[in-house]
């Protein structure tokens, strides 16, 4: 049975392929951009009989700096791309299984593109939804 920390961690392992991006399994006090940060959303149990399957959906938070606000939105976009080197739903595909923690993961979505204020700084941002399907 796989833990919520062990998924996360999986997470988080994938999104470390990406180069020159952090990752944080936890929410990090000061994030250090560019990061990408794997927060836990929601569980829902029982998604088949006799406890064979809960499905955990993710919130993955990539963070960046905004020195200049063209290179931030470029940066952010090579993250959102499907493709390429810097492609996060690529990343966290490349092992579906996650170590062989999951049945099979999946980025449904990227959203909520913008500025995020972290204490007195403000930083370019966007998030995307992973769903993992384990027992």
């Amino acid at each position: 049975m796989a833990s919520l920390s062990e998924l996360r961690q999986g997470i988080a392992t994938n999104l470390a392929t990406i180069s020159g991006l952090r990752t944080a399994a936890t929410v990090p006090d000061n994030p250090n951009p560019p990061i990408a940060v794997v927060i836990p959303a929601s569980v829902s149990y029982d998604d088949a009989f006799a406890r064979g399957m809960q499905t955990y959906s993710f919130t993955v938070v990539v963070i960046v700096g905004r020195a200049d606000e063209r290179t931030a939105q470029n940066r952010i976009d090579a993250f959102v791309s499907s493709t390429g080197a810097s492609s996060v739903k690529l990343a966290i595909e490349s092992d579906k299984t996650l170590g062989g923690k999951a049945f099979d993961t999946i980025v449904t979505e990227m959203r909520s593109y913008g500025q995020l204020p972290i204490g007195e700084v403000v930083y370019l941002s966007t998030e995307f939804n992973v769903l993992c399907y384990a027992d």
